[in-house]
Formats: structure tokens, sequence, C-alpha cells
């Protein structure tokens, strides 16, 4: 079957690998988007076609047979479909969250270098979770068909920016970075999590959690109740988003959020504080795998360990940033997060059980 796959970004590159890993009896054509801009011109060795550049050389009928995948967001894929029936191909398959999960599921557990979750041995008893999405006061609602689980509690980022409250929980309390969440986003909710959970475990978690987690108000692992036994069974030690892959690595993919200027603020620092992960630092941006979002749920010691490693980092780019730290506020310590996160649980496969899960995208 002749495929044509909706999409030039980690998604669209994600389906790309799967399908082909999955289904080599289908032949993927090439990449097709509304709008090249912004979009490479070349992904995976196959060409990035815009959509009115495709009708020339298709007739009618050849658009109404031939697939076409839509690997995007769920958000934006109401409007795709419209576009690709606008333009004559109707033969049109969503990839939405669950199949999305399905399918990455199902490719790392053939292909082995990720653990998913739902490749592993269940047992009796749950884990128990205690996971913080991070809230701004410009979020717009959910939509209805949103179900929080009972472990997610908001906590609210960036209150020391605003006088507006939104959630019971604020990371503007006891020891805090409030003030600097235009430039680590969510990450100002990790360290508070980190020092207001994490570090006082006499009297800040009197239910026993196993787990701690942060995630983001419309982006959060989706965790059933089998995945929590799978979790307890296995003695599972973090659990992170199935990664998006970037052509041709993930330094390309930053390059277009980060200066080179940060980058090396970055690696100084690295050098400076955690000098054997400066030597793997190299190879991790070279490779195409990312854990995107910051979205991370691990045991309280790992995710202690975590944050005690991730934070002087931070802290240390941030003085040796052109500009400072204190000068800007750009989100890019926040985007920093995700590539430091993918170096560090990259380097300690081997000695951490790593287990991946959807991070779902709620609109």
């Amino acid at each position: 079957m002749k495929l044509i796959i909706f999409g030039a970004q980690g998604y669209a590159l994600g389906a790309y690998e799967a399908v082909k890993t999955l289904y080599p009896e289908h032949e993927i054509l090439f990449f097709m988007v509304s709008s090249k801009e912004n979009n490479a011109p070349v992904l995976a060795g196959l060409p990035v076609r815009e959509i009115s550049s495709v009708l020339p050389e298709m007739s009618e009928e050849e658009r109404k047979s031939v697939k076409v995948l839509i690997a995007t967001p769920d958000n934006v894929q109401p409007e795709i479909v419209e576009l690709l029936e606008r333009y004559g191909f109707t033969n049109n398959k969503r990839l939405d969250s669950d199949g999305w999960a399905d399918l990455m599921e199902r490719f790392h557990a053939k292909t082995g270098k990720f653990q998913p979750l739902g490749s592993l041995m269940t047992g009796p008893d749950l884990a128990k979770l205690c996971v913080f999405a991070a809230r701004s006061h410009k979020d717009k609602a959910l939509g209805s068909s949103a179900v929080l689980s009972g472990y997610v509690c908001p906590l609210q980022v960036g209150k020391a920016l605003c006088d507006e409250s939104i959630a019971e929980l604020s990371d503007d309390t006891g020891d805090n970075i409030s003030q600097k969440n235009g430039n680590y986003s969510e990450l100002t909710g990790l360290y508070w999590i980190w020092k207001n959970r994490l570090c006082k475990e006499d009297s800040s978690d009197k239910d026993g959690h196993d787990y701690f987690g942060l995630a983001q108000y419309r982006r959060m692992l989706v965790l059933s109740e089998d995945n929590l036994r799978w979790m307890k069974e296995n003695d599972i030690d973090v659990v992170l988003p199935y990664p998006l892959p970037y052509d041709p690595d993930i330094n390309a993919h930053h390059e277009r959020y980060l200066k080179e200027t940060d980058w090396n603020a970055l690696l100084r620092a690295l050098k400076e504080i955690q000098p054997e992960y400066a030597d793997a630092f190299p190879e991790v941006l070279r490779q195409r795998y990312l854990f995107n979002y910051n979205v991370i749920t691990a045991k309280r010691s790992v995710l202690n360990e975590y944050c005690s490693w991730l934070f002087p980092i931070l802290e240390r780019t941030e003085e040796y940033s052109v500009p400072k730290g204190c000068d800007r506020s750009d989100r890019y310590i926040g985007y920093m997060g995700e590539t430091l996160e993918t170096l560090y649980f990259m380097k300690n496969a081997e000695r951490l059980n790593i287990a991946l899960a959807e991070c779902r995208m709620y609109i």
C-alpha cells in the first residue's frame, strides 16, 4: 500500500520509523505539509512536499486511493482533515493520542531500544503516585473530555510573577525559584517539588507515595491501573514519555530554539560541575531521540537525585549565559532541561530501570 505521512516534525518522523518497522509492506512516498515554512526540505531521506505542489503530479483517482496518515498533535488534526479533503485526499487516517501510544508501544517493544510499560509483567499491587501538573494563570480551560487521574495535583508555576491564584498549591511558597519562570518554564515547578516535597520526608508525604512527578497542564503521562501495577511489580525507577525522534539529530532540533552561546554556557557548566556528563554530552546531541516536555514520574530517591544533579547545572548555566539568565525571559532554560533530562537518563540507562508511557496532549 502506498502511504503519505502528513507532518514533518517529531510525531511524523516517529510514525515513519514505526510504520517502516512494523509494516514494511507499506511504501511511504513522502512527507506532506500545508506549508514548507519552518519545515526541513528532507526528512529521513524522503522529500517534504507542500500539498499544493503535489496536485499536478497526482490524478483525482490517485488522490482518492493513496492513504494519508496524519501524524501531528491532536489539536490541529481537524483542520488538516478539512485541508486534505479540499484537495481531494479522502483516504485519511488520524493518528490521535491513543493511536500514537499504541504505535509507539509496539514499535519500541520490537526494536528493544526503549522499554514500554505495556511490555512488562503485571502484579497485584498498585504504585502510589503524586504527580504535580504545572499550571499558569494564562492557561485556557481544558476541554470537557479531559479527565485527570486522582493522583494529579495542580501546581501554579510562575506565581511570583502574577497576582492571580488558580490553584491551592503554588511554586512561590517555601524554598522556590518562582520568579525565574520566564526562563525555567515548568521547571520552577520541579524545583518546588524537589525542595518542598522530596527533601522533607518527615511531614510532606503522609500518604507514603512510591513515586513523585511533574506534568504540564496540557501534557502528562497517561498511567492506567495496569500501568501502576507494572510499575510496582517490576520495580520501575522512572517513567518517561515516548521519545520523539529528530532528523538528523536533536542538536539540529534545538538549534531552532537556542543560540550557540547558550550551548557553550551549558557545556561550560557541565565541564565544571559534572565533567563525566560533559564528555557524554556531544554523543547525546548527535543521537536522534529526545525526552520532551520535562515530564517525568520517578521514585522519590531517583527524582531527588536527578534534581540534585540538574538544578546546580542550570544555575551555573544562567551565570555563564550571554546575556545572563537574569537579563532575559525566553524559556531557554526550559528547553535545556529537556536535553539534560535526555542526557541524564540515557547515560544512566543501565543503572536505572526506565520505562516509557504515553504523554498525552489534552485540548
